[in-house]
């Protein structure tokens, strides 16, 4: 069997449905339905980005011109014990935020285990996802109250001397690192619940033959299958903490507190820096060192996923 070889001046036909070209008309379509989504990725993320990473090497004053001064503001953030300070209260803060995850864990294991009420006790754990983070700040500073906050009357039940919880910089990281925890609860557990369910039953079916008891079946199938979901809310846990702002900002009211000097987080410093004293460079620099930490430990994250992640 031969077939007919096509010549080079003739053209090629392509078959009908297939034209997926910009200047064709399935091609206009597509680009028209992508077209206001990669405007507003643009307009909202793009240009604020190049316009801050511009800024970070310049002097921006209130008033007047920019003037480029190049890596002057990265050298004197890098030099500012003040940066180092809010630094060193984002990694905490991104600590205690972590040691939410186990938490997590044990309450959405116990959730899969109840029978009627599941999705009463999951909207529960949720209600604090949906909820304002503002509204939640004020809220938690009334509890935190050191005169008459609900935390410290529940203590004096007990004889425990209550303290000025956001008021105090030994406490107050540890204060918004709880809030923070109690906050991230419930997406949490919703996507650690997703993945215990997708775990198959005939796994511990067998290892109760095989004489396991739960203990053994939980460290041994569900934490190890668990694993992807755990990585996934650590990489989510992570981010957000190291952006934490609004519960700082309403909780500390401003400057304000005496514990504010002693609190900051980068993204406090950043507002500080670019909208109350005006020195936007500077601000611009913190903001993209931030971003470069964000970006260095995500990918050292899913470095060492490797090594402890298990995709049965």
């Amino acid at each position: 069997m031969t077939t007919k070889p096509v010549r080079a001046s003739e053209p090629v036909r392509r078959p009908a449905g297939r034209r997926t070209g910009v200047g064709e008309p399935g091609g206009r379509w597509a680009a028209a339905f992508i077209a206001p989504a990669l405007i507003g990725l643009a307009a909202l993320y793009l240009w604020p980005f190049l316009s801050t990473l511009i800024k970070s090497f310049q002097d921006v004053p209130a008033f007047g011109p920019a003037t480029f001064v190049g890596l002057g503001n990265y050298t004197a953030l890098l030099g500012d014990e003040e940066f180092w300070k809010a630094f060193g209260n984002s990694a905490l803060y991104t600590a205690i935020i972590l040691l939410g995850i186990p938490l997590a864990i044990v309450l959405a294991a116990l959730v899969e285990q109840v029978g009627r009420g599941r999705a009463v006790y999951r909207v529960l754990f949720f209600l604090p996802v949906v909820t304002l983070p503002v509204a939640i700040g004020m809220v938690w500073r009334f509890i935190y109250n050191g005169d008459f906050g609900l935390l410290n009357t529940v203590l004096s039940w007990f004889g425990v001397t209550g303290q000025f919880w956001v008021a105090d910089p030994r406490f107050t990281i540890y204060a918004f690192g709880a809030v923070g925890i109690w906050m991230s609860l419930g997406i949490n557990m919703i996507i650690l619940g997703a993945g215990l369910q997708a775990i198959p039953k005939d796994l511990y079916e067998a290892a109760a033959l095989d004489g396991a008891g739960r203990v053994r079946q939980f460290r041994h199938i569900t934490l190890p299958l668990l694993t992807p979901s755990i990585f996934f809310v650590t990489i989510l846990g992570v981010i957000a903490a190291l952006q934490m702002f609004d519960l700082l900002f309403v909780m500390l009211r401003g400057v304000n507190n005496t514990a504010l000097a002693d609190s900051k987080t980068i993204v406090y410093l950043f507002y500080e820096k670019a909208f109350v004293q005006f020195q936007q460079g500077y601000g611009a620099a913190v903001a993209v060192v931030l971003l470069i930490v964000i970006m260095i430990v995500t990918a050292l994250q899913f470095r060492l996923q490797r090594s402890w992640v298990f995709y049965g």
